[in-house]
């Protein structure tokens, strides 16, 4: 913005305190119009050495547009706050034991190596044969199942077996070649007094019967 243009030189100047009123009202004219660009330091500093009148002048015609602008400081960057951690993670669940593995005598078997097998079979006669499982638990240190399969009564052949509910236990919970799982198996027939026996099942580590024939 330009300056403001004094008043045209009509006459010989006034003498004394008038003169000096004239100079202030110009000079705070002239700083009102550059308050906004430049703050109008250098009239401030040149009212400073007049006297008291000549400093009620200024500040009666807009003196106080002489002080300095307060700086205009930009403001602060928000320092971005980190997302709240998530849970540090605790690994996968542990490890789920599976029905032995696919060996030795059992490994042209089905079900063995897996979780929660339906169908179990050690690859024999039908005896060897469970179908329709059901697991009732998994993951303990016993596992228990209903199932069906074929029922041979004392006196008789394989082949006039029949048909009838099984209870199924997986149990010796543990590390086989590194891999958690039931060591061993059995199923027996409650209906006709067998219970479960813990020294006759198929170890299902090492793929064979427990004892041996």
């Amino acid at each position: 913005m330009r300056n403001a243009t004094p008043p045209a030189n009509t006459g010989r100047a006034p003498a004394g305190p008038a003169r000096g009123r004239t100079v202030i009202a110009v000079t705070a004219l002239a700083c009102a119009g550059l308050a906004a660009v430049t703050g109008c330091s250098a009239a401030s500093s040149s009212a400073t050495g007049l006297g008291p009148a000549a400093k009620a002048t200024v500040a009666a015609t807009g003196g106080a547009a002489a002080t300095s602008a307060p700086a205009v400081t930009s403001a602060p960057t928000p320092t971005p706050t980190a997302s709240p951690s998530a849970p540090a993670s605790t690994g996968p669940a542990g490890a789920v034991p599976t029905l032995g593995q696919l060996v030795g005598v059992f490994a042209q078997g089905t079900g063995f190596g897996q979780v929660k097998p339906a169908k179990i079979f050690n690859g024999g006669d039908p005896t060897g044969l469970v179908t329709h499982v059901v697991w009732t638990s998994w993951g303990g240190t016993r596992a228990v199942a209903a199932g069906v399969s074929d029922y041979v009564g004392p006196g008789q052949s394989v082949a006039t077996g029949t048909e009838e509910p099984v209870t199924v236990v997986a149990f010796d919970l543990g590390t086989c070649h590194g891999k958690l799982m039931y060591r061993a198996v059995e199923w027996y027939f409650p209906q006709h007094g067998q219970a479960f026996d813990a020294g006759r099942y198929e170890n299902i580590c090492t793929g064979s019967y427990v004892p041996g024939s």
